[in-house]
């Protein structure tokens, strides 16, 4: 079973005992931080380092900038999503803080209730965004029909035919697609891809490869890995008994 990697946040708090105590509270719900800053400044450089997942920030912050103006930054050079927690519950406060363009507001002092529920809620609202935005990428990248793909290449929609894939690789948050005479780099991740080839003829073998059961030449006495032309693709120890038995089927 695979392990589940803790959402990743970023304390920006000027007040140590405060960030210390609701840094300890993350941790218990199950959440990673990332770091404690009290300058938006050092935030900056946390995140090209580190990049958070969330951003749980003051709006009254030690340094040149404040918290509002902190966030217009994030928001700009890296949209991460911002919460802010704020003691100034006053409406030109609230209105300078709207043009940030936050994900929600925490009055302090506040409880632990209200923290983790706000950012259940964030998170909930992260995974919608990046699930439409995933979406509208694969739109844009690629387009299936009955018998082929047609993949954005070099500012061209090209065919590719389903029977000349041999298989495709992740490769982070991209994905290859190869073929006897051409290699495709799309940045879209693999299961997008997956999910647009033929479950009869497309199988996964491992959580970085999808193969074309018709172009596999070999495989390894315990199944370890298969070959396609001299390419030689891992098999995941889950996915051996699968991939036997799809062969069989061929």
């Amino acid at each position: 079973m695979e392990k589940t990697t803790a959402p990743k946040i970023l304390m920006v708090e000027d007040d140590m005992i405060i960030a210390a105590d609701i840094s300890m509270q993350l941790t218990k719900l199950g959440y990673e931080v990332v770091g404690i800053n009290t300058r938006g400044e050092d935030a900056l450089k946390t995140i090209e380092n580190n990049r958070p997942d969330l951003i749980l920030m003051d709006i009254i912050l030690s340094g040149k900038m404040n918290g509002i103006e902190a966030a217009r930054i994030i928001l700009e050079k890296f949209q991460v999503p911002v919460i802010f927690l704020t003691s100034n519950s006053d409406d030109a406060t609230f209105q300078q803080a709207l043009t940030a363009k936050p994900y929600a507001f925490i009055s302090k002092p506040f409880q632990k209730s209200g923290l983790e529920r706000t950012l259940q809620l964030a998170f909930q609202r992260i995974a919608v965004e990046q699930e439409s935005e995933t979406v509208n990428e694969l739109n844009d990248h690629v387009s299936a029909m009955e018998d082929r793909l047609f993949i954005r290449h070099k500012n061209q929609m090209v065919k590719v035919l389903l029977s000349d894939i041999l298989y495709a690789e992740a490769e982070r948050t991209y994905c290859k697609i190869y073929t006897e005479k051409q290699t495709y780099l799309l940045s879209v991740p693999l299961r997008n891809i997956e999910s647009q080839l033929p479950s009869d003829t497309f199988v996964r073998v491992h959580r970085s490869y999808v193969v074309n059961l018709h172009k596999i030449d070999a495989i390894s006495e315990n199944h370890e890995y298969l070959m396609i032309q001299s390419h030689q693709v891992p098999i995941a120890r889950r996915s051996k008994e699968e991939v036997v038995k799809r062969l069989k089927m061929i």
